[in-house]
Formats: structure tokens, sequence, C-alpha cells
């Protein structure tokens, strides 16, 4: 007995039969069909790029290339005279054809391979494998034009070894193009240049030979030859690939081991600066209770090194916090020259005797100028304090052809040591040398004829050459 259905549903336990309606609510069914219509789509598209990039695309110069020194040097002579070499027996190989048409008079009973080639099928067989030397660095360029002499040659009348409208070395120095052209194309213009190259093979071969074993040997040889060059190419690739993700990799290890070098170094200045900045800090702020009977000047004096601590603890806390969380450094404005007063005041303070000379004319000065120069003249405050305590500096700037003009002296007195250059320990004039070299300026440091010691720079005002 037949099952019964019901289009209305299911009767006695069985299902309706899948009606094109059913089929369209089926799971799955409107997915599948459009994504095989985006992969048709897909498909389409990279196959038109391909045919246009194999046309009328960019010829980017292969990576091995652009390389230098002894081995691409090599490859070029190597490749010149291979271009000579097919030269030479392409004009070897080549006949000239006499008559009208191509077809030697009948009363001229000479063998076609015995007539001499003309001048003009010199100039054909040489120009035919000449692409092969533009294969180094515009490979698409020279299959472009081999590809046209394979298409044209056939016009001039001529006699090839072998009876095909092609010398041998044409289509060796062809098969070249097409290999280094190739290696370094995508897949899809690949195959384009595959089957483009065909088109010449059927159009003449088809046309003048009895049989289609030419254009069928023709087409397997080039197949052969372009899954050569596309497996070739594919492991290019991927070796490139390879190289971009190791080259990665070790930025990447590269920049882990700078982050842990700085979390070591913020562990490390925390430990021991900060630790020392602080005890220095608590010390001066309660020296006024621990010590009794103290003169006002002392405990001005305790109350400004508390202050000074504890600015420079600040400062070591916001060191910290970069060096720990990898981020940049807050925002602050970079002091300038106009700032000098305020530094002078404050050594004055700290008990050194300076005398400050700066026009004011010298406010307009770049940033970085100015900011170079207060870093500058504050190291040599700091030099003179520790290493010529008591004796007098004198800075003065000054500005001349373009250039800003800063010198600072402490002195006459007893010889010094500056912190930094040949036989100081730290590194205060190498790092305001640095400064100056940055900007395309001069720094030069040393004793003064009486006894002092002399700060010197030049400072241009425009960018550095």
């Amino acid at each position: 007995m037949l099952p019964r259905y019901d289009n209305a549903g299911p009767m006695n336990g069985r299902h309706s039969p899948p009606t094109l309606e059913n089929v369209k609510r089926m799971p799955g069914t409107a997915p599948s069909m459009a994504r095989i219509r985006g992969m048709a789509r897909s498909a389409a598209s990279q196959a038109w790029q391909g045919l246009i990039q194999a046309v009328l695309g960019p010829d980017p110069v292969p990576t091995w290339a652009r390389r230098g020194g002894q081995e691409r040097r090599t490859t070029q002579v190597m490749l010149v005279m291979t271009t000579l070499t097919l030269c030479v027996v392409n004009v070897a190989t080549v006949h000239g054809v006499g008559g009208v048409n191509g077809l030697t008079p009948p009363t001229m009973h000479v063998p076609v391979s015995q007539l001499p080639p003309s001048v003009g099928h010199v100039i054909l067989a040489m120009a035919v494998v000449a692409p092969l030397l533009l294969a180094v660095r515009n490979p698409m360029l020279a299959w472009r034009i081999g590809w046209l002499a394979l298409l044209l040659s056939p016009l001039v009348p001529a006699a090839w070894w072998g009876g095909w409208p092609w010398g041998p070395p044409q289509l060796l120095a062809l098969l070249a193009v097409i290999f280094l052209a190739g290696a370094h194309q995508r897949r899809a213009v690949l195959w384009w240049m595959w089957a483009l190259t065909l088109i010449p093979w059927w159009l003449w071969l088809a046309a003048k030979v009895p049989n289609l074993n030419g254009p069928v040997s023709a087409t397997v040889i080039f197949a052969v030859v372009t899954v050569a060059v596309d497996n070739v190419g594919s492991r290019l690739r991927a070796q490139r690939a390879l190289a971009t993700e190791t080259a990665r990799t070790e930025l990447e290890r590269a920049r882990r081991a700078v982050l842990e070098e700085r979390t070591r170094i913020a562990r490390e200045l925390h430990d021991v600066v900060a630790h020392h900045l602080s005890l220095v800090a608590v010390r001066a702020e309660s020296a006024p209770y621990r010590l009794t009977g103290l003169p006002e000047p002392v405990l001005a004096e305790f109350g400004a090194l508390s202050e000074v601590a504890r600015e420079a603890l600040a400062d070591m806390r916001r060191l910290l916090g970069v060096l720990r969380n990898d981020q940049p450094a807050g925002l602050a404005p970079q002091p300038q020259l106009a700032d000098l007063p305020a530094l002078v005041d404050t050594a004055r303070r700290a008990g050194i005797s300076v005398e400050l000379s700066v026009p004011s004319a010298l406010d307009q000065v770049p940033s970085g100028v100015g900011v170079c120069a207060y870093r500058i003249v504050q190291e040599s405050l700091s030099n003179a304090s520790r290493h010529a305590p008591g004796a007098p500096v004198t800075v003065s700037v000054g500005q001349e052809s373009g250039t800003v003009l800063l010198r600072v002296a402490n002195g006459p007195g007893e010889p010094v040591e500056p912190s930094g250059g040949e036989h100081g320990s730290g590194q205060g004039l190498t790092g305001m040398r640095e400064r100056a070299a940055l900007l395309g300026g001069s720094l030069s440091a040393g004793p003064a004829p009486d006894g002092g010691f002399v700060v010197s720079a030049v400072l241009p005002l425009g960018q550095p050459s």
C-alpha cells in the first residue's frame, strides 16, 4: 500500500514529500547557494584582475635583483653571455626565403636552407632573443616583448631550423623569461601568461601544419613549465612569509627584552635611589626636631634640602612609572632660556655665587635650542657646586651669525675635575656634547688659564644639515 502524503503536514507519522518551497526553507540551503555565488564572483574577479595585471600591470623589480654585490654582477654577466649565445645560434639557424611571398622562383633550383639570410633576418634573429636581457629588472616587460615577437615574427618570411616559424633559441629565451617573470607573480597572473603565450602557437601552427602535434606539444610543454614556475613561486612566497614572520618574532623578542630590562632598571632605581632620596627628605625634615638650638639659617637650609629631595623623589617616581608601565611620560613644558634666572636663583640659594648675562632678544630662539642651552647650564652649575665649591661662576649667553653662544666659567681658583670626559667617572660632559651635536652644534670644555674651568657651546638656530 502506497503511503499517503498531505501538504498540510504529516499524516500517520509520515512527513509530506519535499517540495520546492520546503527545500527553500531547509536550513543551510540558501546560504550554501549564496556562498557558491560569492566564490564564483570572487574567482571571476581574481581572473579579471590577473588578466589586467598580466597585460598592463606594474612591473616591480624582483627582490633578488635589488641586491648588490658580486652575486648580482655574476648573474648579469651570465645573462648577457647566454643572450649573446642564443643570438649567435639564432642568426646561424635562420635562412632567407626568396621570391614573392616567400616562394623561390621555379627557375632557381636553390634549396631554402642554402639561401643566405638578409640583414632583416639577422635583425629579427637578434631582436626576438634580446628581451632576455630585460628579465633581470623588468621581467614582465621582457615577457610582453617576447610575446609580441612570438606573435609577429612569423609575418616575416624566413625559414628556421626545425621548420617552425620561430627559432629554437627564441623559444628557449621565452621559456626563461616566463620562468623569471612568473615566479614573482600571483597564480592568476601566471596562468594568464600561460594562456596568452599559447595563442600564437595555435594561431600559426594550427593554420599551417596538417596535424595538431605542434600545438598540442607546445601546450603540454608550456603547461609543464607553468606548473614548475607555480611551484617555485609558491615556495618563494612561503619563504618570504617565513622570513617576515621570523623578523617580526625577532622584533617582538627584542622588544620583550627591552621591557624586561626597563623593569629591572625600575626595580633597581626604586630599591636604591628612591630609598636614599626618601631618607634624605625625611632626615632633612626631622633635623629641626632632632637637633635643638639650630639657628634660623640652618633651619632654612634644611627646609630647602627637604624641598629639593621631595622634588627629586617625585621626578624619580614619574620615571619609575614610565619604566614599569611602558607608557609615555607625562607632558610638561620644557625649560627654556627664559627659565635661566630661576635656575640661577636656585643655585644661589645652594651657596653658589653665580653671575648671569642673558639678552632679552634670546627669548625667541627655537625650543630645541632653548632646552639644550638650559640643560648645559644646569649641568655646568651642578659640576661647579660639586667640584669647585665656593668658586664664583659666570654664565653668559649671546647670539652671533645665526648661532647661540653659551659660556659657563668658574674660577679663578683650584683646578676642578669635571664629571665625565677623560678623567671623570660621570656622564655630564658626554651628555652635553651629545645634546649640542644633535642640534648640529659643538661644545668644548677644559681648564682655564687662570685655574678655573670653562664650558663653551655653539648652538645653531637653524636645523642641522
